[in-house]
């Protein structure tokens, strides 16, 4: 049975999480604004947050990583990158499923924004019952979704 874990984060794991990012989406960066290797150092180096951050771990080995913003009404999923060698084996549905049940015993929403051009995130997002709530961004370019938790 495959393990998966979570762990804090560390100043450390700053540049495993770049090159995660690069792997994990930088597709999607390159089919929106394109990619330029200075530009997203910067942006990481500016936005990487070792306390806000936690290491998706699959059988002690770093395979992703998760950010979530938890909020006085919701819950904020605001980054889930999986390394492409270890998409598709449903570690993304298991950590959103744990989030969205933590949301439900709260009575909270989970939210989350996906890029348009993410086809794939978006369809997992909505086959574990997230909504299209909103579309924002220059050009629309993000899908805001939320789920709400059932009637208690």
């Amino acid at each position: 049975m495959t393990v998966v874990g979570l762990r804090p984060a560390t100043p450390a794991d700053s540049e495993f999480c770049f090159r995660l990012h690069k792997a994990a989406l930088g597709e999607y960066v390159a089919a929106i604004w394109g990619w330029d290797e200075q530009d997203q150092r910067g942006h990481h180096e500016r936005g990487f947050d070792p306390g806000g951050t936690r290491i998706v771990t699959v059988d002690g080995v770093d395979t992703g990583m998760l950010s979530v913003d938890y909020r006085p009404t919701e819950i904020y999923l605001g980054r889930i990158e999986i390394d492409p060698a270890y998409q598709g084996r449903g570690i993304g549905t298991r950590l959103i499923t744990a989030l969205l049940d933590e949301a439900h015993r709260r009575g909270q929403d989970l939210l989350l924004d996906v890029l348009t051009v993410n086809h794939r995130a978006h369809a997992l997002y909505r086959r574990l019952g997230l909504k299209d709530v909103a579309r924002h961004g220059d050009g629309d370019i993000k899908i805001r979704m939320r789920s709400t938790p059932p009637p208690r």
